[in-house]
């Protein structure tokens, strides 16, 4: 499963630059050219990584941030002018997990985007996740809820992984099987909203309240937190 990235800059030519190296590198660059965009990508698509460009016409990339941290978890790579430190401060501030100021290396930005994704995605050999009293150990595929271990199929098992994993974050109908690792399974959309009424089932009574159907989107796990 390669790793998905939203670029939201006006740069048109680093955008092609970008796309070209990190392609290299597995990473699939999508493009916003300005914040208004960047966050309706966000809202209909599942991304890995942002790389956040501060100085944008309209929307600048402060207030970009703000609104993501506001509805996501998901990692932000600031990108600030050489030398402007109010604007690294802030966007830190603001939530975002790393900057690096322009002019920078592809090579550079690879490694510090790395460092973030490493930081957001613990290691599968030993993970295990927790939200809302479901526990999934993930190396063992093994499911409870509230302690109470729950049969799930295998499939049932990498699409609530993939959910979980994502908690907070809309994940597209169409996208959740790639999200689960099973994208070479021939499973039509309907198939999809099976599985998952089924696992809303499995969950108990909150099952509903876990995951949440967005309407022409796809589905969402429940943040944890007020």
């Amino acid at each position: 499963m390669s790793t998905r990235v939203l670029l939201i800059d006006d740069d048109t030519r680093m955008y092609e630059l970008l796309e070209q190296y990190l392609g290299q590198q597995g990473i699939k660059v999508t493009h916003a050219p300005d914040g208004g965009r960047g966050l309706a990508a966000l809202d209909s698509q599942a991304f890995d990584a942002v790389l956040l460009d501060v100085m944008m016409p309209g929307m600048d990339g402060l207030e970009v941030c703000r609104r993501i941290r506001s509805r996501s978890t998901v990692p932000i790579l600031m990108l600030t002018a050489r030398g402007d430190e109010t604007d690294r401060v802030v966007g830190l501030e603001l939530g975002a997990d790393d900057y690096l100021a322009k002019p920078f290396s592809p090579r550079e930005l690879l490694a510090r985007l790395r460092a973030v994704l490493r930081r957001a995605q613990p290691s599968a050999m030993a993970e295990k996740l927790e939200a809302h009293g479901v526990t999934l150990d993930v190396p063992a595929r093994e499911a409870r809820v509230n302690g109470r271990r729950v049969e799930l199929t295998g499939l049932e098992f990498d699409l609530l992984v993939a959910l979980v994993r994502r908690a907070g974050r809309v994940i597209p109908r169409d996208a959740l099987l790639g999200e689960a690792g099973r994208s070479d399974t021939l499973v039509g959309e309907r198939t999809v909203d099976v599985h998952i009424s089924h696992l809303r089932q499995k969950l108990g009574e909150d099952g509903a309240k876990l995951i949440k159907t967005v309407r022409g989107v796809g589905y969402l796990f429940a943040r944890e937190g007020p």
